[in-house]
């Protein structure tokens, strides 16, 4: 065959480096994908180059052998050409094969197939991550058992909407947003279904108690009025300064600053814990006060509640509680991208029967157990021989992606 000229020269090595270059790609895109996925090494590049010549020297051969214009010395350029074709397409074929391995999630179960997901239709991607907006669709449900919903708090159920992550299956969902109505209204319980589309079905159960649940074992909440500073919560340590009956120290149960639009409780004038006399339900409400003249409710000791309810108060004194150790601990861990959670521990689970140390849970998991309460005791930092069995609880550190990793594989 006479010399050709060097663009059909080019076209020829194009032509032998695709045809002799697909089995080499498929081999190195094999190989690639195997050893990442089940050793999470990768083979080196020159090992690739050493493999797809060899490969792409067998096909050649074979073509040769077929074809004498092959053969020709004149094809120089030609097969120069073919060699840097199948290199170029069989190291791509294997980065790509290593990608995928390492992506691919190494356990691939019969529930993450079944698993409900959101529509992808409903899924806003405008801040860089996924996020669905959930909206309560029809009628809040009573759940049987319980008593039924006010009006109002039915109501306010039904205006409930917020913005979740997506990137959870939608049973996760459910109980997140269960969880939220339940902060949010102080319900009983909640029982949440979702749709593709993210629209909620809810039934719910009214507040069985309000301030009586927030007061303390041996003492009453007594109801006065006040001149209070802006931002009093629940839980606000203070001291009730009267005109001619002394101070008196307790913890706020409840405050509303007059003609403030939401209350942080409804309170009766005296609620003791012996059932005495019945608390109200309250309504939903905001977390402080406004300030100025207003109504306070102060869990103080039973000696002093009488005394309390008939002294005119003259001012409210919020005392210091310091440093809390434990929520700068949790902003911490929260910087650091950890998460806080309660498991059960199902039967059949992957801790059911298990020690700590036999399934491996920081090194398979990336978790840390940080507590464990199985048959009514608490066990904090439990060494590795510790064995949970179905019905316990977890209190379990790491990042959600591992935390939701865990929890399918462990809990209920």
């Amino acid at each position: 065959m006479p010399a050709s000229s060097l663009p059909v020269q080019v076209l020829l090595g194009l032509y032998l480096g695709l045809l002799t270059g697909i089995v080499p790609a498929l081999v190195a895109w094999g190989l690639g994908f195997v050893f990442k996925y089940f050793t999470g090494v990768s083979i080196p590049g020159f090992g690739v180059v050493v493999l797809a010549l060899a490969i792409a020297g067998v096909n050649g051969g074979l073509l040769a052998l077929n074809d004498a214009a092959i053969r020709d010395a004149a094809n120089g350029t030609a097969l120069l050409i073919a060699i840097i074709v199948v290199l170029m397409i069989s190291l791509y074929a294997h980065a790509k094969g290593d990608a995928m391995g390492s992506s691919l999630p190494k356990r691939i179960t019969l529930k993450s197939l079944t698993e409900r997901t959101l529509s992808t239709d409903v899924i806003d991607l405008a801040n860089g991550r996924g996020k669905v907006h959930v909206t309560v669709a029809g009628d809040v449900a009573d759940i049987e058992g319980y008593p039924a919903l006010p009006q109002d708090l039915r109501a306010s159920i039904r205006g409930f909407a917020e913005d979740v992550d997506a990137d959870r299956p939608l049973a996760e969902l459910e109980v997140l947003v269960a969880d939220h109505l339940r902060a949010e209204f102080d319900l009983s319980e909640a029982v949440v279904r979702l749709d593709e589309r993210g629209q909620a079905t809810v039934a719910a159960a009214p507040p069985i108690a309000g301030v009586s649940k927030r007061v303390p074992d041996g003492t009453r909440a007594v109801s006065v009025p006040a001149l209070l500073p802006t931002g009093l919560a629940r839980g606000d340590e203070v001291t009730v300064v009267t005109e001619a009956n002394g101070t008196f120290e307790g913890s706020v149960v409840a405050a509303k600053s007059d003609g403030a639009k939401a209350e942080t409780a409804a309170a009766p004038a005296e609620t003791g814990t012996d059932g005495q006399s019945p608390a109200p339900t309250p309504a939903p409400s905001s977390p402080t006060t406004t300030g100025g003249d207003g109504r306070l409710t102060v869990a103080v000791d039973r000696a002093a509640a009488r005394t309390l309810l008939g002294a005119t108060v003259r001012r409210v004194i919020v005392r210091s509680r310091g440093t809390r150790r434990e929520f700068e601990l949790l902003a911490l861990l929260r910087r650091a991208g950890k998460r806080f959670r309660r498991l059960g521990v199902r039967a059949g689970g992957a801790l059911d029967g298990r020690s700590l140390r036999e399934a491996a849970v920081r090194d398979e998991y990336g978790v840390a157990v940080l507590a464990v309460r199985d048959g009514g005791r608490w066990q904090l930092a439990p060494h590795g021989d510790v064995t949970p069995t179905a019905g316990a609880d977890l209190i379990v550190v790491g990042t959600r992606d591992d935390l939701d990793r865990f929890g399918r594989e462990v809990s209920s």
